[in-house]
């Protein structure tokens, strides 16, 4: 007799619907249980749909191009094992009774018993991460039922039950890595008990058999009055249950950035379409979260006495794999790392980078070094760029300014810090009122302050009060590079090595000395269209250096 079940499209994670962009299978086709169907693909990853059940394939409902969604049919199916059961009870009535009884004792220990459920195929991918363990020792799950969230780098999916049964032992955790295979858990197969309940003296009639299909009932009644609930994906990291099919409305990529991070999604509000949650949400949690020391951010739904965390420092004996030296950090890089790390994390920094044709310039500095040589004071490229610097300043006042709150304090002063390469690490002094110095007086205390910083000389005062600093690689190499920004400031300038370059000047490709210029910005207070008009601006001064009296 025919029995035609109808395969449905299971839990596909965040997508409302995907797109069918392979078929693979056919009517007529034989197909087993987890043997791939279809292919189907969203805007962020592809995967292979599984088949439920096996049996011969009756009617395809899909087609290449289709869109479909959780509980779209897939196919029909007629499933297999549904005809023998009658022919097997044929030969029943001329058995002894015997023999009769000696059937049922047999039966559990063919369909019953303890079996594996393991991962079925997953696609392209070779393993991938436990996120998630829905289940636990001693629940009774039922066939379809997730048992594990997997993710991957693209895509995360839910592995489901292919049978029916007591969950006897768990046999992964969350962050084990598994493939197609591996198992998941070990279950005590429903079905077997059934058979075994039918009476010997039944056996000659076929009135039992609809035993069988009646005894489950119970344990899917069982499922429904406890139905599994799930946890956070950042369960590990941050306690907090939410319902079945109420994971955060994120991509996987951002899920698992927000687990690095020790953030739990629950508490992150969200700016993307449909309030999905974005990496950038993710960076200003964090960072609201350090502003206020641990407290709960504005609008979150963290409760009272609740702070935020990061994974604690990996803990590594480095001695087992090897020889190692451990010498104590620099203090100037102690304090300086602290700095560093929060600035680093609390302001949105963006890098603008443009190039400098300073090719008159550099002529001009060797030209000013020869007619010096008497005196040994010696022009550096620094003093002009820091002369250079005051006037773009002075052009755009957003960029010599400090965030006070909600307010933005714009300074009448210039004071330039530029950073000091010592031996015991990165110092950044200060030249006061540089706009009233020129370029001899300028190039003349630089030396004197780096000359200080290198003997662990220079006093507080001679490290404070900067509106903006540079940082130059100059003397080492290098194309570009993102300076991190030196708080109170709101930008910071990056220069590296000048190098010859042809460029083309209408005609014909010259060779010009072009310097790189790396602008690291706070985006709150200034936005890229500023920052490009600020580095253009500080290139033409540099070009041509008269226009710096205009």
């Amino acid at each position: 007799m025919s029995n035609i079940v109808e395969i449905k499209v299971p839990d596909i994670g965040d997508f409302d619907a995907v797109e069918v962009i392979e078929v693979l299978v056919a009517v007529g086709d034989t197909i087993e249980a987890e043997q791939s169907l279809i292919t189907v693909e969203s805007d962020k990853a592809s995967m292979e749909i599984p088949a439920s059940q096996g049996g011969v394939v009756k009617a395809l409902k899909v087609k290449l191009g289709d869109k479909v969604t959780e509980g779209s049919v897939i196919l029909e199916v007629e499933a297999s094992g549904a005809a023998p059961a009658p022919s097997a009870a044929a030969p029943a009535p001329a058995a002894a009774p015997a023999p009769a009884k000696a059937e049922p004792a047999a039966a559990p220990a063919a369909a019953g018993g303890t079996q594996p459920v393991v991962v079925p195929d997953i696609g392209d991918f070779d393993t991938v991460e436990v996120i998630e363990v829905l289940v636990a020792a001693g629940d009774t799950i039922q066939a379809e039922q997730s048992l594990i969230t997997v993710e991957s780098d693209k895509a995360s999916m839910e592995i489901p039950a292919s049978v029916s049964g007591g969950v006897k032992e768990v046999l992964v955790k969350v962050g084990d890595k598994v493939s197609q295979g591996t198992k998941i858990l070990m279950v005590e197969a429903a079905g077997g008990a059934p058979q075994a309940a039918v009476p010997a003296a039944a056996a000659p009639a076929p009135a039992p058999a609809p035993e069988p299909a009646s005894a489950p009932a119970p344990a899917a009644s069982s499922m429904a009055s406890s139905a599994p609930e799930r946890t956070s994906p950042t369960a590990s990291f941050a306690e907090a249950d939410v319902p079945l099919r109420n994971l955060p409305h994120a991509s996987p990529s951002v899920r698992r950035f927000a687990r690095e991070l020790g953030v739990n999604l629950a508490q992150v509000i969200g700016s993307g379409p449909k309030n999905r949650i974005t990496a950038d949400d993710v960076r200003a949690y964090v960072k609201q979260a350090l502003a206020t020391g641990g407290a709960s951010p504005v609008g979150s739904t963290l409760p009272a006495g609740e702070g935020f965390s990061v994974l604690g420092w990996p803990k590594v004996d480095f001695a087992k794999f090897g020889a190692i030296e451990a010498k104590p950090l620099p203090r100037i890089k102690k304090i300086s790392g602290a700095n560093l790390h929060r600035n680093w994390v609390m302001i949105p920094h963006v890098t603008n980078n443009d190039v400098a044709d300073i090719t008159e310039l550099e002529a001009l500095r060797q030209q000013l070094n020869a007619e010096n040589k008497k005196s040994g004071a010696k022009v550096t490229m620094l003093a002009f760029l820091i002369k250079a610097v005051v006037a773009a300043l002075k052009k755009f006042p957003e960029f010599n300014a400090s965030l006070d709150g909600d307010n933005l304090v714009l300074k009448r002063y210039f004071h330039i810090g530029f950073a000091a390469d010592t031996p015991n690490g990165l110092v950044v002094p200060v030249i006061r009122d540089a706009d009233k110095k020129g370029v001899m007086e300028l190039a003349a205390e630089t030396a004197e302050l780096a000359g200080l910083a290198r003997e662990g000389k220079l006093s507080p005062s001679q490290m404070q009060g900067g509106c903006f600093s540079i940082s130059s690689l100059g003397g080492i190499g290098g194309t570009d590079f993102t300076p991190i920004i030196n708080a109170p400031e709101v930008a910071i300038l990056g220069v590296s090595r000048s190098a010859m370059q042809p460029v083309w000047d209408g005609q014909d490709f010259q060779p010009r000395l072009m310097l790189p210029l790396s602008l690291s910005y706070d985006h709150r207070v200034i936005d890229g269209a500023a920052a490009a008009r600020f580095n253009a601006y500080l290139a033409s001064l540099l070009a041509d250096f008269r226009r710096i009296i205009l």
